[in-house]
């Protein structure tokens, strides 16, 4: 499941496993959510944001859905 973009976070898997397993849960955290997620992976929350934006890109086209969430949600 990675991408070429995900691949220039050079995430552990220790690290994959705690942000997949967020993922499963709630694919739009808020900023709460982010910040702990963060923190436990010892990432930046802007790194965490980048991962679940590029995360939630991948879940969409498998999904067959657009790219942007808006799309959907109008």
């Amino acid at each position: 499941m990675a991408s070429k973009s995900m691949e220039c976070l050079k995430l552990s898997e220790e690290q994959i496993k705690v942000l997949e397993d967020s993922f499963k849960g709630c694919k739009y955290p808020d900023g709460t959510t982010l910040m702990l997620v963060a923190a436990e992976c010892g990432l930046s929350e802007e790194d965490t944001l980048k991962w679940f934006k590029l995360r939630n890109a991948q879940w969409r086209q498998a999904e067959g859905l657009p790219a942007e969430l808006g799309s959907v949600l109008d």
